[in-house]
């Protein structure tokens, strides 16, 4: 069903953790993509990003845990790569601070949604922005 009536605003959560690490939506779209594929070379065509940005990706999430999010089975045939269940926990943990989030400022974003120019054109602004840099 197309969307007809007003766009809303949306918030971003990132979380920037005491030990240096941080999680964010990239994150959690490769943990879940690979409980669906259970391989980081289909996830990384999914989700469109080269196979060692994947790989990278799910490193750096089981270094960030004492307990690790994704389990890898190295090996031409029968390799591949599965959400753990504290993987399954992280997301859960991660979709109820964005849903949190997104109520707690539902009416500040009102507010800016209120206050925004429409006629405001995001491309010709990027255009702009760029010409300005050269």
């Amino acid at each position: 069903m197309a969307q007809t009536g007003k766009r809303r605003a949306k918030v971003h959560v990132r979380l920037v953790l005491p030990n240096g690490g941080s999680l964010d939506e990239s994150d959690i779209a490769l943990i879940e993509t690979l409980q669906t594929c259970r391989s980081l070379l289909g996830a990384s065509k999914l989700l469109g990003m080269s196979y060692r940005k994947t790989w990278l990706m799910a490193d750096t999430l089981n270094r960030i845990f004492e307990t690790k999010v994704i389990e890898t089975f190295p090996g031409r045939k029968g390799g591949g790569a599965e959400m753990t269940a504290f993987g399954q926990r992280i997301v859960a943990l991660f979709r109820s601070i964005e849903r949190g989030s997104s109520r707690a400022g539902a009416a500040a974003l009102d507010e800016f949604m209120a206050s925004l120019d429409r006629s405001f054109d995001a491309q010709e602004a990027g255009e702009a922005r760029e010409d300005h840099q050269r």
